[in-house]
């Protein structure tokens, strides 16, 4: 399989709510980053996905695949409710891969989070989003719920 079949495979997954379909584009030593987790490697960032995947009513596009026999990218935007708040987001993604033997072994998600926080929280996350404060807050909210979490 090539990566940039790889990539749409990992998405189509993510789009049809199949986590086992995302993880299985990962490899065991996966190393994952976005600005809401962090740093998340192994079991915790494919336990991230089957966390974010249960609770249903996400919707994915993806777009500007691109991969080579190291890295790929990818542009993609997930629509949902933040159950939290019952506020919808919009969020627009960079993604950034690396690979080894036919699977992910990096994963990096870049996006707005002073412009997440505004949807998802209102007003507070528009004022305060920007600060540092509220990021480490977000990041922890988002371990502690990922801690909580059981397969």
């Amino acid at each position: 399989m090539d990566n940039r079949q790889l990539i749409q495979d990992f998405y189509s997954a993510f789009a049809a709510g199949d986590a086992a379909g995302m993880i299985r584009c990962y490899a065991d030593e996966i190393r994952f980053q976005d600005p809401a987790f962090g740093q998340l490697s192994g079991e915790d960032a494919k336990n991230m996905w089957r966390m974010l995947l249960k609770n249903k009513g996400i919707r994915i596009e993806v777009r500007d695949i691109s991969a080579t026999d190291q890295k790929g990218s990818a542009a993609w935007t997930a629509t949902y409710v933040f159950r939290a708040t019952g506020r919808t987001v919009v969020n627009h993604v960079r993604a950034s891969f690396e690979f080894s033997n036919g699977k992910i072994i990096r994963h990096r998600d870049r996006f707005n989070i002073w412009s997440w926080a505004g949807q998802a929280l209102g007003p507070m996350g528009y004022l305060l989003g920007w600060t540092p404060l509220l990021r480490r807050r977000i990041r922890k909210q988002a371990h502690d719920l990922l801690g909580k979490f059981s397969v």
